[in-house]
């Protein structure tokens, strides 16, 4: 006796299917609208390298970088800061077990400057400037005002774009940079002052531990969510439609894709790096 599917089931089937064939066309959707944004990006900045003619404003990107970058500064130093407080005292329990208190520089040296340096500068200017990018560039769009551009023979992506790129770029770097030395620093003052490690001895430890590959690692990974970061709240700016409510949506996408593809950058990163055994 043949027992045949009932309707049910197959409508279950059929829109699961739906909903996944959606779900990826989204995802190739976004994907591909990014990097057709990134290569108009180059393209422009090799144009500016080649062209005389076709040079971007410095006085715009110089603009950019203190919005963006400057005034992202007390909020990395305090986040990078709570997070070396974090890790001495989170590690000093079980490494006080073994007698290796001292280890927490060689720990903290190593996952500050290759991991969470970036990852968490990255992450916080996420919230503080990629979201203000896709609002800006949303309500621009809104208004009409990347229309009056085009109107104009002036082309968004050079004037608009481009400036934000490289200063996202720019900033991250420098303000890993200092989400470094800040979460090494304040781990060294938990160890220090309060877990009596003696400072010459923390010093010695860090400087053996980490090496030249740890920072540069850490800098070009900086680089590279810099260039997500600026690309995805660009991408989100410039397609918004809706009015008030497309921008509120550009700008809740931008945090929540940023930080999803940093994460997932991070990871192939980390995993190239070990294939590579540049660790």
């Amino acid at each position: 006796m043949s027992h045949k599917p009932d309707q049910s089931t197959n409508n279950v089937i059929l829109i699961l299917f739906e909903h996944w064939g959606e779900l990826w066309n989204r995802v190739f959707e976004f994907v591909g609208g990014v990097t057709g944004l990134l290569f108009d990006v180059f393209c422009w900045l090799i144009k500016s390298i080649v062209l005389r003619q076709v040079r971007f404003s410095k006085a715009a990107t110089v603009a950019e970088v203190v919005r963006i970058g400057v005034r992202s500064v007390g909020i990395v130093c305090l986040v990078c800061g709570c997070i070396g407080l974090i890790l001495a005292f989170q590690m000093a329990p079980p490494l006080d077990t073994f007698g290796q208190t001292d280890k927490i520089a060689n720990i903290v040296g190593v996952a500050v400057l290759r991991e969470l340096g970036p990852l968490i500068s990255a992450i916080v200017l996420t919230g503080f400037a990629g979201a203000a990018i896709a609002a800006e560039l949303g309500t621009m769009v809104v208004g009409e005002e990347i229309e009056a551009l085009e109107a104009q023979a002036l082309n968004p992506i050079r004037f608009l774009a481009v400036p934000r790129v490289i200063a996202t770029v720019l900033s991250l770097i420098l303000l890993t940079i200092i989400g470094d030395v800040v979460a090494i620093g304040t781990a060294a003052i938990v160890s220090v002052e309060i877990l009596e490690v003696p400072f010459a001895l923390y010093k010695a430890n860090t400087l053996q531990q980490v090496a030249l590959p740890d920072f540069l690692t850490g800098l070009l990974k900086a680089a590279v969510f810099g260039v997500i970061l600026a690309s995805i709240a660009c991408y989100n700016g410039f397609k918004v439609t809706g009015g008030a409510a497309g921008v509120g949506k550009a700008t809740t996408d931008t945090v929540v894709q940023t930080v999803v593809s940093i994460v997932i950058a991070d990871l192939l990163f980390t995993a190239l790096f070990f294939q590579i055994g540049w660790n």
